[in-house]
């Protein structure tokens, strides 16, 4: 029987439950790409993302294009042979011509219940806003930004003093249960995603320096 072959493409702490269920799972992961590493900390030192870390530590491939521009780095995927890649907060833009590479294209998680915040900051807006209610879906990935069709979701209550940490954590641990969950009827073509709703589009625009200030004028739950 054939074994799956599964790309992932991921970065911080909060992909790597993701790939630990890919790990686990009856597939093949052929290989991960992750960002390349970076210099940080006081000491400067250069640093492997959480999710290489994981990966060298289960004998996976790793791959770290500066970006998927140079034909290099989609030979790189091509030569894979992937059924699916997914993909967690990675971190690079994925062109059209990379998302066709794979058999059944990309599957992003992303931190909201699309199409409220779609974007890069979904976990802080959402507090930051007020909502009552978050949580995880998995999505057909297209070259719109987090715009594709949503295989399923996962909603989580936001508690009144849940912090972005503590948000961070319980949607990347409910995210990964939910690709397991899904992951075969994904790959056995079991379940087909849906469009999103075109109203309550909303985007989470990366934070600024400028919004750590303190607003000593607003209420003190803004």
């Amino acid at each position: 029987m054939h074994r799956a072959r599964v790309v992932f493409a991921g970065t911080p702490e909060f992909s790597v439950p993701y790939l630990r269920v890919l790990l686990e799972a009856e597939v093949n992961v052929v290989g991960v790409f992750t960002q390349p590493d970076r210099i940080a900390g006081r000491g400067k030192k250069v640093q492997q993302s959480p999710v290489k870390q994981c990966a060298v530590q289960a004998g996976i491939d790793v791959f770290q294009p500066q970006s998927f521009k140079q034909a290099s780095a989609r030979k790189m995927l091509d030569g894979l042979q992937a059924d699916l890649m997914i993909v967690v907060a990675y971190g690079l833009i994925l062109p059209q011509s990379v998302l066709n590479i794979p058999t059944l294209g990309c599957i992003n998680a992303h931190a909201s219940l699309l199409p409220r915040w779609r974007g890069a900051a979904p976990i802080q807006r959402a507090i930051e806003a007020g909502d009552a209610q978050t949580g995880v879906c998995l999505m057909q990935m297209d070259k719109g930004l987090d715009t594709g069709p949503v295989f399923t979701c996962q909603a989580h209550q936001i508690s009144p003093t849940e912090t972005g940490g503590m948000l961070h954590d319980a949607l990347s641990s409910l995210g990964a249960d939910l690709l397991r969950d899904k992951l075969d009827d994904i790959l056995n073509r079991n379940i087909q995603p849906k469009a999103q709703s075109t109203n309550d589009v909303s985007y989470a625009h990366k934070l600024s320096k400028d919004e750590t200030r303190l607003q000593w004028h607003l209420s003190a739950a803004q």
